[in-house]
């Protein structure tokens, strides 16, 4: 595109969402035209990311932002209670919305598939856009072809709002498409402490640990006869999240429709 692609950022000065302005100000192909931040309302949009002043001020009311800034795509990285309410008033104001949050149902989903289509715009749901994550689920989704035996661990840090993690219920889904439903494990088990043995879908298991100084980990583990797989992924920084932003934001302008999910994109 010869036209720089406008971006307003809703939680600008939230941990992902400074990263996520500090993306957008670095990029020449892309503009900050809208910082949405409640608590930092009134500074400047590159002040809140830890940068030199830009020139915009960070406002607090979405609706207010996008109609009169009039961006091309929103990214949201917000929280699960706020993130839908949010998707759907981009989408009426005919912004394409690029997700980074959780907490969607499927029927969500499918209702912001449908409102993007009804507008002729693209949007984007993505459990996470690390690129190295997105490989480690489809490489899970190929080995459960083969290990049906299988369970997810996923660790974050203790601050983290949901459980299981997003990326932890998209890799399962991802595994199920091309696994047989059966439940694992003795027919007769028990769990003496519930919830011992996680959570469970499809007939496999989750498990999530939330401790204080680790930032993102998750290990697929496979089990066969006589020998065991595993496929583990690292995030050490907020950072690493952002070259998948920004292929979302420049790829979403293509699209008709919500994507769920970043693979899609590769």
């Amino acid at each position: 595109m010869s036209e720089k692609i406008r971006v307003a950022v809703a939680g600008a000065g939230g941990r992902m969402g400074r990263e996520v302005v500090k993306m957008v100000l670095e990029d020449e192909t892309l503009e900050l035209v809208a910082a949405i931040d409640r608590s930092g309302a009134g500074r400047d949009a590159g002040e809140l990311a830890g940068l030199k002043p830009c020139g915009l001020t960070a406002v607090d009311h979405l609706d207010t932002a996008l109609a009169s800034a009039k961006p091309d795509v929103l990214v949201d990285f917000t929280v699960p209670s706020v993130v839908y309410s949010n998707t759907v008033t981009a989408i009426k104001h005919g912004v394409r919305p690029v997700v980074g949050a959780t907490g969607f149902t499927p029927r969500q989903i499918e209702e912001l598939d449908e409102l993007c289509r009804e507008a002729n715009i693209g949007g984007l749901i993505a459990p996470n856009f690390s690129i190295g994550a997105i490989l480690m689920m489809q490489f899970a989704a190929k080995a459960a072809e083969y290990l049906p035996h299988v369970e997810i661990i996923e660790t974050h840090g203790d601050q983290k709002l949901d459980a299981p993690s997003g990326t932890s219920i998209k890799t399962a889904e991802l595994i199920a498409k091309g696994r047989e439903k059966f439940k694992q494990g003795n027919p007769d088990e028990e769990e003496i402490l519930p919830g011992a043995r996680g959570g469970e879908y499809e007939g496999f298991r989750i498990h999530s640990v939330r401790l204080p100084g680790v930032f993102a980990q998750q290990e697929v583990i496979f089990g066969g006869y006589g020998q065991s797989l595993k496929i583990r992924h690292d995030s050490y920084e907020r950072a690493g999240y952002m070259p998948g932003v920004n292929i979302g934001i420049k790829k979403v302008m293509a699209y008709t429709g919500m994507v769920y999910g970043f693979e899609h994109l590769m």
